[in-house]
């Protein structure tokens, strides 16, 4: 069990995009207030500065000083000195000091803190004050105003982000449902409509995945219904052959002829299921499935020199049985031992490839033939080729030779030619493992030897990888 830790997209874009907005929302609040209180002592120190010049050509008659207005505590306070400092004019309840700072100062009697502007002139001098725990109150009232718009916006714009960002990612939750909601054998491509540019890649991938996913399992049941037809008729013959031989009361010798029919339909069923096998394990690493150990192994440099023998030796019994003369054919072999053709793969997959297409030279090539394996470089590339003397394969059954269970017919057979007897999966495991290691197949007529002339191209840099 996985014990990683796992995150929502959705939750996570909200908190960080929620969490921006609420911070630059209260950092915003924050200036405003401090500018609303700036603005408002800017505010009130002009009208202190308004009514002492109002009242410098003299005393008013009429002052917003009555006992009404003291009661909201923004009440304005007057004093009023001649020429010579003697007080004309003092407003009632006034407790400020009989003394005058020219221009503005802060001033605290009796407990109190007044913000005070003196102006003097020829005639007079005007001291105006104001109370400030008052005038902060009021400042502070109309800094609260001017922010209740950010207070009151902050929420309605995160609950339109939390609704644009949930309509945004509604989409995705959809195709999320539309896959938990498939059977394990759907692998119909999921819908993009709808989807955002950023996602839609992601899901053209799936459906990409989807297809080859579906393409591996089509060609699996074919695989296995053909595989079941091929076993059928072999294993059918094996059971009679048994039959046959239980019910037998000839001679010795008809008996262990019987017994060697049997024997050999056993190796040729051998033969067939190794070969399905490996054809399976070819196709599953070619097609991303579960490959063996030894087909998941790294991509190595592989000398091919070291391939032909091995592949050589495997297949030279067969050949001796025959007395097909069967060996390499080099144009100059000093250069290649001095300068071994490599290319990159596996060696034992590359070995299986050679010793398919020997095995199928030997078994169609006439007694007494010849079966020859060259090896050349060809445009930055190394060119394997496998000749032989055997009638060939028919040019119009050339394309479909690599088909899984085609049996082509000899080109130029004659009437004493032996009749194919394979499982027609050599060539092709020979195309599945060519096609990992991004090899090309061509088949021709040998002009040296009159048969089959199969040429395997490997590219400089071939396009292998292991899946």
């Amino acid at each position: 069990m996985s014990n990683a830790v796992t995150h929502s997209l959705r939750k996570r874009l909200l908190w960080f995009v929620l969490a921006a907005i609420l911070g630059v929302a209260v950092l915003q609040a924050g200036t405003v207030y401090r500018s609303a209180l700036q603005q408002a002592d800017a505010m009130f120190d002009e009208h202190l500065r308004q009514m002492a010049r109002s009242l410098r050509s003299g005393v008013p008659f009429a002052l917003p000083l009555d006992e009404a207005e003291a009661e909201d505590r923004f009440e304005v306070y007057v004093q009023i000195w001649g020429p010579d400092g003697t007080q004309i004019f003092r407003s009632t309840h006034s407790a400020l000091p009989p003394r005058a700072v020219l221009g503005f100062s802060d001033v605290e009697a009796h407990g109190n803190r007044y913000r005070v502007y003196t102006l003097q002139t020829a005639l007079q001098t005007v001291q105006i004050a104001q109370n400030l725990d008052a005038r902060s109150a009021r400042a502070r009232a109309l800094a609260v105003r001017a922010v209740l718009p950010f207070v009151m916006l902050t929420p309605l714009l995160m609950l339109a982000v939390w609704w644009v960002i949930s309509r945004s990612l509604a989409p995705i939750e959809r195709a999320r449902r539309q896959v938990a909601g498939r059977r394990a054998d759907d692998l119909s491509p999921l819908a993009a409509e709808g989807l955002p540019d950023e996602v839609r890649p992601l899901v053209d991938e799936l459906n990409l995945l989807f297809g080859r996913v579906r393409g591996a399992f089509e060609a699996q049941k074919h695989f296995v219904a053909d595989a079941a037809h091929e076993l059928r008729s072999p294993l059918t013959a094996l059971k009679l052959q048994a039959q046959a031989l239980r019910r037998n009361g000839g001679t010795p010798a008809e008996h262990e002829a019987g017994i060697a029919r049997l024997n050999q339909g056993i190796d040729r069923a051998i033969r067939l299921v190794e070969q399905l096998l490996a054809l399976a394990r070819e196709e599953a690493a070619g097609t991303g499935g579960m490959a063996s150990p030894g087909q998941g192994a790294a991509a190595v440099p592989v000398d091919l020199q070291e391939v032909i023998k091995l592949a050589v030796a495997d297949v030279l019994p067969h050949a001796l049985h025959k007395q097909i003369d069967l060996g390499m054919l080099s144009g100059n072999p000093q250069q290649l031992e001095q300068q071994p053709l490599q290319v990159t793969g596996q060696a034992e997959a590359l070995r299986v490839l050679l010793r398919n297409l020997l095995d199928n030279a030997v078994k169609y090539t006439p007694d007494g033939g010849r079966v020859d394996v060259s090896l050349a470089s060809r445009d930055g590339g190394a060119e394997l080729s496998v000749e032989d003397s055997g009638p060939g394969i028919a040019e119009h059954d050339r394309e479909r030779v690599f088909d899984r269970f085609f049996r082509a017919e000899q080109g130029g057979s004659t009437a004493d030619a032996a009749p194919p007897t394979g499982s027609g999966l050599g060539l092709a495991i020979v195309h599945a493992i060519a096609g990992r290691h991004g090899a090309v197949l061509e088949l021709g007529r040998s002009e040296r030897l009159g048969g089959l002339r199969v040429d395997v191209r490997f590219p400089a840099a071939p396009g292998f990888s292991t899946i």
